[in-house]
């Protein structure tokens, strides 16, 4: 019982440490799904690691109801993990998260097929996960890594990067890295670089130079135009001088 409150602290703690809008411990316990789904699967993953995996289904599906927030009790997860809003987030059961992970609403970590045994990714410590992205297969993302809004992730992804589009792109590598001794974790998801914009832009930058350079070499053609039309005219005058 002891090592329960003391969990329950722990993850009040965590949502303190990460949301300017928690008030108070009773607002937490009583309002926030993403701490009722965190409690909740820790009670189902004790009953399935024991193998009582009705009960913990049963757990797991109480608290998608209640939640919004579906954790197949199979997961395994690390400390301080937060899941801010968290309605219609999607959890599979092989999945396995790391320590300090933030997710939030409309996040999957799911599976591509069919397939049995680990399907599921393997998240890092230190990760920041975005409203609406998936993060579908068996691979493993790094320590310290953001995932970008509505991003779909479909490959392994190394430390110290930021991930966004469709497929995700990796657009930032080896960023600035957590401290161990003491953990902030990076919360500024809508702070990251938009490689359809910076392509776009590069391109106006290439059309603007290319219309320059066209408005130069009609210049000189006008300007050739009229040094030829004014030679031509004038041996036409000495022609007729001459006759």
């Amino acid at each position: 019982m002891l090592r329960f409150f003391r969990l329950l602290r722990e993850e009040i703690q965590v949502i303190f440490d990460r949301d300017p809008a928690a008030k108070s411990v009773w607002e937490i316990i009583f309002c926030y799904p993403g701490f009722h789904a965190v409690i909740f699967h820790r009670i189902a993953h004790f009953f399935y690691q024991r193998k009582l995996y009705f009960i913990a289904r049963l757990i797991s599906h109480i608290s998608r109801f209640l939640t919004g927030i579906e954790i197949h009790p199979g997961a395994k997860i690390g400390k301080g993990f937060f899941i801010d809003h968290g309605s219609g987030v999607v959890i599979g059961e092989t999945t396995e998260i790391g320590n300090n992970v933030t997710i939030y609403q409309g996040v999957t970590l799911g599976g591509t097929g069919k397939e049995k045994g680990k399907r599921h990714p393997t998240i890092g410590n230190n990760v920041t996960i975005s409203a609406g992205a998936k993060v579908l297969g068996s691979f493993t993302v790094g320590d310290n890594v953001k995932i970008g809004a509505g991003s779909v992730v479909l490959k392994s992804v190394p430390p110290n990067c930021t991930v966004v589009g469709v497929p995700g792109r990796i657009v930032i590598r080896d960023g600035v890295k957590v401290e161990n001794s003491k953990v902030e974790i990076d919360l500024e998801h809508h702070m990251l670089p938009d490689p359809i914009e910076e392509t776009l832009s590069a391109m106006q930058a290439k059309i603007a130079e290319l219309e320059r350079r066209l408005a130069r070499y009609e210049e000189e053609a006008l300007l050739n135009a009229d040094l030829q039309h004014a030679k031509s005219a004038k041996g036409r005058t000495d022609s007729a001088k001459s006759a």
